[in-house]
């Protein structure tokens, strides 16, 4: 629920400070843990990762042995606990390791992985979001039976180059390496709406919980960008996107949503409804390309 939604719902809700130099250090201590295993860890957040322990520092043959190994440090050096999923390719690793949350551990064989994905509901797939499965529900597609019942000519004349994408893993099938080296080039974050949007006011209380979460992973990260990007889509599926680039980055959170309402506010009045809203943050001090890249998922 966004921040500002809890607030009015409970007027008396107290708000805990974050502490992301905390959680940057212990983040810091549990990929020392990971590299103890593997140098092939492709960190995703402050607290996730893949990992690819086929061939690992340790010599141990099992994965599951790892994986219970490594949740059993994080536990014994910082007192957390964490949640494993052990499988062949990226897309079942992480549907195992979202199964038996919290501190669970959860391991889909080469045998298991189609049974595995055909019973799920298309809405637990990875990369799949809430607007993409009501689409997917409206054209009868409910589960990842359905998903692999139709052909890559229909879920590409549905979905675009996405389409690909749904086909493959709708058969446990997905090729994507672990990437070490890879270099996160936006953050960004998004929602769809359950009632469509017409009005700016209503746009733009939507909108703020978007800009802080966007904000949160800055503040996490350290990472401090110079292009703000507005993502709308509408009703009808169209999609646009409307960028403004500063000389510098933004270094508050104040500046990043008074360029994001502006971007908002160049797109009223609408004609229909606004179904999703989101905002990307690019162009990284580091950065020496203007170019629009596209965020870091799971």
């Amino acid at each position: 629920m966004p921040s500002i939604s809890a607030k009015r719902k409970c007027a008396d809700l107290i708000f805990v400070k974050p502490r992301f130099d905390a959680y940057r250090a212990v983040s810091l201590q549990i990929r020392d843990i990971f590299a103890q295993y593997t140098p092939l860890v492709e960190p995703l957040s402050l607290d996730e990762a893949y990992l690819d322990v086929t061939e690992n520092l340790k010599g141990i043959a099992s994965a599951t042995e790892i994986a219970k190994e490594i949740r059993a440090k994080i536990r014994a050096e910082t007192s957390l606990t964490a949640s494993a999923g052990v499988s062949y390719n990226k897309f079942l690793a992480k549907l195992a390791s979202d199964h038996n949350k919290p501190d669970g551990l959860f391991v889909i064989t080469a045998n298991l992985g189609p049974a595995f994905v055909e019973a799920l509901p298309v809405g637990k797939f990875h990369g799949v979001g809430p607007a993409t499965t009501a689409k997917m529900n409206r054209l009868g597609i409910e589960t990842g039976l359905d998903l692999r019942a139709q052909t890559k000519s229909f879920l590409h004349q549905h979905f675009g180059k996405s389409g690909l994408y749904f086909y493959w893993i709708a058969r446990g099938i997905d090729d994507r390496l672990v990437r070490p080296d890879r270099i996160r080039k936006s953050i960004g974050a998004e929602n769809t709406f359950s009632v469509d949007l017409f009005t700016f006011g209503a746009a733009q209380d939507a909108l703020l919980p978007i800009v802080d979460k966007v904000w949160r992973h800055c503040e996490g990260t350290g990472a401090r960008g110079r292009t703000v990007t507005l993502k709308v889509k509408y009703t009808d599926f169209q999609q646009v996107t409307r960028s403004r680039s500063l000389a510098s980055v933004i270094e508050r959170r104040v500046a990043l949503e008074r360029i994001s309402l502006d971007l908002l506010r160049g797109q009223f009045p609408v004609k229909k409804g606004i179904r999703l809203l989101g905002i990307s943050l690019s162009t990284f001090a580091a950065d020496r390309s203007d170019a629009e890249q596209l965020p870091l998922d799971i």
